[in-house]
């Protein structure tokens, strides 16, 4: 039987560097599993109804004891394990606050942990595949910031809305969608939060301002009454240029001038759904779509 027809085993993991000053680029963090005598990244199986970006930040901290943010999603890796198959979804990992793993309690699983050069972190890795997507990573090595771009939960009907529409509030369904949120955007670190002012966006962002402790600014030049493509095009330009991660919650309607902003293809959001853009200086470098589940 072929991988690609056995049960799958997901996981996720990331590439983790961290400025360092030799010339051939970051350091990267390395993991060795006692288990099997191999040097990986770090990276786990996804818990019943966990996404895959929570996954990924999770497992490392788990395994490292290091705490990062995601930065531009890199290529899955698909192998046989025993009678089964794996599918390894990665990105890039910045390191949140302290990069010292000389503390890590080591165990059965990880019994070392270690921040090597990048060439010695090539040669170091035990699988092709593992070097393979190092190889990758090269691309991205340098520092980038996250734009995620959301479209508001599901909201009652607008048919069935009698009142004003910017009060129309999201249903049940949406306000689960938008808990179901909180991680993912906790996921790359998510410092600033700016929604259209439709109570639809504001409750779609509430859970996780509410999390993270960020203030809500509220734009009105992001709402479907207001906005404009010149007002999009500021408030995008503004975030590109803000040096810091940043969430933009608006409207299906408004959705294709916040992407020609970004210089990006439009993409059909499901209501709850998000595309992340990855900048460096101004400039959009990768992009991902996250759709709800």
């Amino acid at each position: 039987m072929t991988p690609s027809a056995l049960p799958d085993i997901v996981a996720a993991g990331a590439v983790v560097v961290r400025r360092a000053g030799s010339r051939q680029g970051p350091d990267v963090l390395l993991v060795h599993r006692p288990r099997y005598d191999d040097w990986s990244f770090p990276k786990g199986k996804l818990d019943r109804g966990e996404a895959l970006a929570a996954c990924a930040v999770r497992e490392v901290a788990e395994e490292t004891g290091v705490h990062v943010r995601l930065g531009p999603r890199l290529s899955s890796q698909r192998y046989a394990v025993r009678s089964r198959s794996k599918t390894v979804h990665y990105w890039m990992g910045r390191v949140i606050g302290d990069d010292d793993v000389s503390g890590y309690l080591v165990n059965h699983e990880i019994d070392d942990v270690e921040w090597l050069p990048w060439d010695e972190a090539l040669a170091r890795l035990t699988y092709e595949h593992d070097r393979d997507t190092l190889a990758e990573a090269r691309a991205f090595r340098r520092k980038s910031y996250p734009l995620v771009v959301l479209r508001h939960a599901e909201a009652r009907s607008r048919k069935r809305w009698r009142l004003d529409d910017r009060e129309r509030p999201l249903l049940a369904t949406g306000v689960r969608q938008a808990e179901r949120l909180v991680p993912v955007l906790a996921a790359y670190d998510v410092a600033r939060v700016v929604t259209s002012s439709s109570v639809r966006c504001i409750q779609t962002v509430a859970a996780y301002a509410g999390h993270s402790g960020w203030p809500m600014e509220l734009e009105d030049g992001l709402s479907e009454e207001d906005a404009t493509h010149k007002s999009v095009v500021k408030v995008v330009d503004d975030l590109l240029h803000s040096g810091e991660p940043t969430l933009v919650c608006t409207h299906r309607p408004v959705l294709p001038a916040v992407f020609d902003a970004l210089g990006v293809p439009d993409v059909k959001l499901e209501p709850g759904g998000l595309l992340v853009a990855h900048h460096r200086r101004g400039a959009v470098i990768s992009t991902e779509v996250h759709q709800p589940r």
